[in-house]
């Protein structure tokens, strides 16, 4: 029987990608001619606390270790691309996360279940006023790639994006780990973050207009409460996406990978150098 592969996923970052094996974690950022690898031995609390690796559980945990590694990387690529310091505080770090999970839970929750009155007009059903609030919050989600999509430095970063798909579809290939063996493959891929956020979106959809249609507070609270368990349930999804070749899940994830168009660019030979070489990093 032939061995299962370890899974590999990562994240773009300021002039380079950040990978994520089993066991290690490895940034590699291209600095002028030099690529310059930062690589650190994983550190989870589900090493400590095993019944976090049970399903649903792992996809809340995995959320939040992504978001604080995410932001650590995005830290850590931009020091070295404009020579500052290295590494930000936990404090800098726990500031980071609260005003990235405040500012989300503003755009996508605050706004769209406060607006559904005005946009909804005289709809009365609890179950529609649910859909409205839901196709809101995605219409938001993609004005804002959007939006984010004009700036010339995110644009960089997505083509650091579509390097990081191209390099794990060149692994997952069982390929040789080189340039031209990954430039051949799609930016797109079943396991990414965008799909994963996609995902989040229709599970709340679908999760929420089950809860009724009461007073504002309780619906933003309600929605707040329910996230991590949202999260935990669009994760199991993802990861099933990554290993099932099923027609109906590959459906259920067309948005997702149709979004990835938006957050994805095609990279040049040296961006998909960098990919590779914070892939090999952890293998």
């Amino acid at each position: 029987m032939k061995p299962v592969k370890p899974s590999i996923g990562g994240q773009a970052v300021i002039e380079g990608v950040m990978m994520r094996g089993p066991k290690y974690t490895a940034i590699a950022v291209r600095k002028n001619d030099e690529i310059i690898i930062k690589k650190e031995e994983n550190r989870s609390l589900s090493d400590k606390y095993k019944f976090l690796k049970l399903p649903i559980l792992r996809g809340m945990l995995s959320l939040v270790e992504m978001l604080i590694i995410g932001i650590q990387a995005l830290s850590y690529s931009a020091s070295i691309v404009g020579d500052e310091e290295e590494k930000l505080s936990s404090r800098d770090v726990a500031f980071a996360l609260l005003f990235a999970i405040g500012f989300a839970v503003l755009l996508f929750i605050i706004i769209p279940t406060a607006a559904v009155k005005i946009i909804g007009g005289n709809v009365e059903s609890p179950f529609w006023l649910n859909m409205i609030e839901g196709v809101l919050r995605i219409f938001i989600f993609f004005a804002y790639l959007f939006i984010i999509t004009s700036m010339k430095d995110v644009r960089r970063v997505f083509e650091y994006h579509g390097a990081e798909h191209k390099a794990v579809h060149c692994y997952e290939h069982d390929e040789k780990l080189t340039c031209e063996n990954a430039a051949k493959y799609t930016t797109l891929h079943p396991r990414c973050g965008t799909s994963f956020l996609m995902m989040v979106m229709i599970v709340s959809i679908l999760l929420f207009s089950l809860l009724g249609w009461p007073s504002i507070a309780v619906r933003i609270i309600s929605r707040i409460i329910l996230l991590p368990l949202v999260a935990g349930v669009s994760y199991e999804f993802i990861r099933l996406a990554g290993k099932s070749s099923s027609p109906v899940v590959s459906i259920i994830n067309k948005p997702g990978i149709w979004l990835q168009k938006l957050t994805t660019r095609e990279p040049d030979e040296s961006q998909i150098e960098v990919a590779l070489e914070a892939l090999k990093s952890v293998l």
